[in-house]
């Protein structure tokens, strides 16, 4: 998901990797002080699992090398005060007293963080913090679980504790240089979850787990696979011979709360109909056998998800046997089913997926995130890349008359 008002709303955005001394600088700038800490939260790129998280479904995702990070010291006056390059207007509230700013949209995903951690019991202060981003914006690749995530983890370093299903548990001891340990397996599921409570009940906007299990548990040059239902990350390797090339249709990400949520409202109601909790629970000959119960809205959302599930299984055998050409054929697959089931593609993002298919360096493209705009996944032969985004940005220039960004995106490292 996208930060903001509307869900596109910047904090600062340049295509550059982060650098640690960049936000240190903003963070001088505007506190005229070196920051205690920093921490840094990758985007993700969805590979294939398209809004099945919240259906208690399958997905595989990577953690990529487009991220936000923080830069923060602890204040004593229980104020907490935000800023960013991007935005001139300040984010300044109290701890003690978090309400919605429609001035400042971008602050809602740190309040209600903050929220849903002092609802678990940690015991936090003020504090301020700078917030840079490298990940583009509106283009899918989940800018508000960074932000979210960030924030998680320059909280526990400035206040540090420890989580556990019902609560917290002893704060957590640093080491010599003055470092936290890492989070734990089992917190890392907990703080997805805590951020997931933050991004439903403060923002307004009811998605699943993906994008904080990805920011989170991301591993270079590996692939997240992710068990919705029992909540079980596993990873295999990214393929050496392919690269991720990112391309951004420049439709505004418009994933607004109203579509996000009418989306996940019909797949719970085709559940329902079909007498399971979730449509994980309902293989594609079910949903054949079953389609009499469902109007035809219900069965082609349904299919989507049940398609997806299938799709996310058989492409990790795929790419455990390094079958590229099987697992390339899913990703166009996902691509179409989000056209005719889903409905949550556009023009801009079918041009992409057609030009993709027809570039014999791309083994497989799909639209990736939310939809609705934003941008296309492509995996591309290694060592053509380059040439592929130029052949993608004169395609699309020629189709729309406008210029295409995209982006070589490495697989990285979760959030620390």
């Amino acid at each position: 998901m996208d930060f903001g008002g509307d869900r596109t709303v910047r904090i600062w955005h340049r295509s550059t990797a982060v650098k640690t001394s960049e936000v240190e600088s903003l963070y001088i700038e505007k506190f005229g002080q070196k920051p205690a800490c920093s921490a840094r939260a990758p985007g993700r790129v969805e590979l294939l699992g398209n809004h099945t998280d919240y259906n208690q479904g399958f997905v595989m995702a990577l953690a990529v090398d487009k991220c936000i990070t923080q830069a923060a010291s602890p204040r004593a006056d229980g104020v907490v005060e935000l800023v960013s390059a991007e935005f001139r207007q300040t984010a300044k509230f109290s701890i003690d007293s978090i309400a919605k700013d429609p001035a400042v949209p971008w602050s809602d995903y740190a309040k209600g963080l903050l929220i849903e951690l002092g609802k678990r019991g940690v015991r936090m202060g003020g504090y301020n913090a700078a917030i840079h981003s490298t990940i583009p914006l509106g283009a899918g690749l989940s800018s508000s679980a960074a932000l979210l995530v960030s924030t998680a983890l320059v909280v526990r370093d400035l206040y540090p504790y420890s989580l556990t299903e019902t609560g917290v548990g002893l704060p957590p001891s640093r080491k010599p240089d003055g470092s936290l340990p890492e989070l734990s397996i089992a917190e890392k599921m907990i703080l997805s979850k805590i951020c997931q409570a933050a991004e439903n009940k403060f923002v307004g906007v009811n998605c699943g787990l993906l994008d904080y299990i990805s920011s989170l548990y991301g591993r270079a040059n590996k692939v997240v696979l992710i068990d919705c239902l029992n909540l079980t990350v596993d990873w295999v390797p990214f393929p050496e011979g392919l690269s991720v090339v990112v391309c951004h249709s420049g439709v505004k990400h418009a994933l607004v709360a109203g579509e996000y949520n009418e989306r996940r409202r019909c797949c719970e109601e085709a559940a329902h109909a079909l007498g399971v909790h979730s449509l994980r629970f309902v293989s594609p000959s079910d949903l054949e056998s079953g389609r009499r119960k469902l109007t035809d809205l219900q069965y082609r959302r349904a299919a989507h998800v049940v398609g997806e599930n299938n799709r996310v299984q058989l492409g990790a055998q795929a790419l455990r046997s390094n079958d590229l050409e099987l697992f390339g054929r899913f990703l166009f697959e996902s691509h179409k089913s989000s056209q005719e089931n889903f409905e949550n593609s556009c023009p801009e993002l079918d041009l992409l997926v057609e030009l993709a298919k027809s570039d014999p360096a791309c083994i497989g493209a799909r639209l990736t995130g939310g939809g609705f705009g934003g941008a296309t996944l492509n995996l591309v032969k290694r060592g053509h890349a380059e040439a592929f985004r130029q052949r993608m940005a004169s395609g699309y220039e020629k189709a729309f008359g406008r210029k295409l960004e995209s982006w070589e995106c490495e697989v990285v490292d979760g959030a620390a």
